[in-house]
């Protein structure tokens, strides 16, 4: 077993502690969280469909510049401040804590991101969504979203045929929650799925298992399973098909 991962397959949780492979560019700066390596013995970074959680970084005056992804589905979640987009179909956008962005990179799409020099520091989670085939037509999605109510679930993105904002093209559905230190709620879960969990901010206990600030679990019980934030807390979970066909040629994610 690797030593930065443990175990509790009685209760089909699973915990990980925050890893250690990130990327320091000065201005940007990124960090890795790879679901599939919060099981022991598993021979996949990613967990099905979803390929990787990235934790960014963008000082404020920080330019990306152009440059192009292909074969993956790539959401960017802002939970404050904002990311400043522009791609080559002439696309102007803002994401913040009031819209979600998913960009279909499919056979091809080159995209900036930007932070102005008065914007807020950013921190933000993109996330990498392995699609169901190669090349697929370049899609850009960037929606207004609910606001956050206090303790409840918001259903932010999912599979085409979901009730979502937003989709992707693949069996992943995200949600987002903010639980006040004490309170609890039960983890989004389907059938025959698997329950991914980060912890954005603050702490939370996952059934009777503590997962701390950045730190993951994963979930491939039947039975609901309660989230009890330890302190105020911001929660993201990927309800997660593990047998649903993938392809792993995405530029970032594979």
């Amino acid at each position: 077993m690797d030593e930065s991962t443990s175990a509790q397959p009685r209760s089909g949780i699973h915990t990980a502690p925050r890893t250690d492979v990130s990327r320091n560019q000065g201005k940007f700066r990124i960090h890795f969280n790879f679901p599939g390596q919060t099981l022991p013995d598993h021979d996949d970074h990613g967990y099905g469909p979803l390929a990787t959680v990235v934790e960014s970084f963008m000082d404020p005056g920080t330019l990306i510049r152009m440059h192009q992804h292909r074969n993956e589905e790539i959401i960017s979640w802002v939970p404050e401040g904002v990311m400043r987009h522009d791609d080559r179909q002439g696309n102007q956008l803002v994401t913040d804590s009031d819209h979600l962005m998913v960009m279909g990179a499919g056979s091809g799409f080159w995209h900036s991101e930007e932070t102005l020099a008065d914007d807020p520091p950013l921190r933000m989670l993109q996330i990498f969504v392995r699609p169901q085939s190669l090349d697929l037509e370049p899609t850009i999605q960037h929606e207004p979203i609910p606001a956050p109510v206090a303790g409840e679930w918001r259903h932010l993105f999912g599979p085409q045929e979901t009730d979502a904002p937003l989709y992707v093209r693949n069996d992943v559905e995200f949600y987002d929650c903010r639980l006040a230190a004490g309170a609890t709620t039960t983890l989004p879960s389907r059938s025959d799925h698997h329950t991914y969990l980060y912890v954005f901010d603050g702490a939370v206990e996952v059934g009777d298992e503590p997962v701390g600030y950045t730190e993951s679990a994963l979930v491939t019980g039947d039975n609901d399973v309660t989230v009890t934030a330890t302190e105020d807390a911001i929660i993201v979970a990927f309800v997660i098909n593990p047998d649903a066909p993938v392809t792993r040629q995405g530029t970032i994610g594979r």
